[in-house]
């Protein structure tokens, strides 16, 4: 259904707006990044038409619904308040007579799948994974050099509640739509065996069903204990979810070992509204929340957080204020920038330069972090 366009990435595209010429405006968002930063109102107006196309196609709203009768659901940051008959932005809960409604039976089922990942696995967070690097052995990792033999089980759940038009995972939008695999949580518990040190939950992004998987994590850990065996519980977010339910998955992997993994789209409201859909309003409300805990846990870093460089839009000042921020709380924060390559809506766009990567990296370590990292290196080259 979708396709690179190479022939796109070289080319001069124009923001419709201010009428800027170069290869990193996307016609599918239409605008620049000056654009969305100087003439937000405007310029988000434009971009909008990206998500009325990505969600008309899978029958989803284009916004958080915000219905002035509706009843609301407070799961996650968006807080839709979904009209009657009515479905959310994650598609997954519904208004029936006036109630709020989740179309699978959380906690107890979600839309979600697994595979068996070998460890060390090309994790985002691998450079300070206990499985990885040893880090926190004997409590937190089974060697001190690696837990090769093992496996990561990796949950993927079929639901966001962001529509990032440059997804990698995008198919989990046939997950929703099709509310299928749907598994219950002993399953999941059951495939956390001996073999598995590590349960990672992704996606899509697993804040719309997490009461299941944090569920699914208390047994799971419940039954490493008895088998007295290592366990780790990590999570690859968007990080915005309800405050109640942050609280707990810190908690899991607090005790655990693991990680809590912030992928942080981008700094400025009007520039992540335009690649996400939604507002960033409460993500770095939670941030700090999680990194208030990172003492309390020295050996196994507790909190990282990562941003993909997307060329013309997540440039140097995004980067520089996001590290800013994360620095202020905490300069031993992990912080990881991760190339970009075209995908789903997002295709006219060339995969990150190696100059736009230095950049970041200089500035983020300019801000004062000190444990800065780019990822998916290989997919850098000379673009623009």
């Amino acid at each position: 259904m979708f396709h690179f366009k190479p022939d796109k990435w070289f080319e001069l595209k124009t923001c419709s707006l201010c009428g800027a010429k170069s290869k990193t405006i996307s016609e599918v968002i239409g605008v620049c990044v000056d654009c969305l930063r100087n003439r937000t109102e405007e310029a988000l107006k434009i971009a909008e038409k990206a998500h009325i196309e990505s969600k008309r196609r899978y029958g989803l709203p284009s916004s958080p619904p915000r219905d002035f009768e509706g009843v609301v659901c407070r799961n996650c940051a968006n807080e839709c308040s979904i009209p009657l008959g009515g479905v959310g932005f994650c598609g997954l809960a519904e208004n029936v007579d006036g109630k709020l409604r989740w179309r699978i039976k959380l906690p107890f089922e979600a839309v979600v799948d697994w595979y068996y990942d070998p460890l060390p696995t090309n994790c985002v967070a691998g450079d300070w994974c206990p499985a990885t690097t040893g880090l926190g052995y004997p409590k937190y990792a089974v060697s001190p050099r690696g837990e090769h033999g093992y496996y990561n089980l990796a949950v993927f759940y079929g639901a966001c509640n962001l529509d990032c038009i440059f997804c990698q995972n995008w198919h989990y939008r046939d997950n929703t739509r099709r509310l299928s695999p749907v598994k219950s949580y002993e399953e999941l518990v059951a495939a956390a065996d001996r073999r598995v040190t590590c349960i990672c939950f992704f996606g899509g992004d697993p804040t719309p069903q997490l009461s299941n998987a944090i569920l699914a994590a208390k047994k799971s850990l419940e039954r490493a204990r008895r088998e007295n065996r290592i366990l780790r519980i990590c999570w690859e977010t968007n990080g915005l979810m309800n405050k109640k339910l942050l609280s707990q998955i810190v908690k899991l992997s607090l005790e655990s070992g693991g990680i809590v993994k912030f992928d942080v789209k981008a700094w400025s409201y009007p520039v992540y509204k335009a690649l996400t859909g939604v507002s960033n309003d409460k993500l770095f409300e939670n941030i700090r929340y999680v990194a208030s805990f990172i003492d309390e846990r020295p050996e196994v870093p507790l909190f990282m957080a990562s941003t993909l460089l997307v060329p013309g839009y997540v440039d140097e000042y995004e980067v520089r204020m996001i590290a800013k921020f994360l620095a202020d709380l905490n300069p031993a924060i992990p912080y990881r920038l991760l190339a970009f390559h075209p995908d789903y809506m997002l295709s006219d766009l060339p995969p990150t330069s190696k100059n736009h990567a230095k950049e970041a990296l200089e500035a983020a370590l300019s801000e004062g972090l000190e444990n800065v990292s780019i990822g998916n290196v290989w997919l850098l080259g000379d673009y623009y």
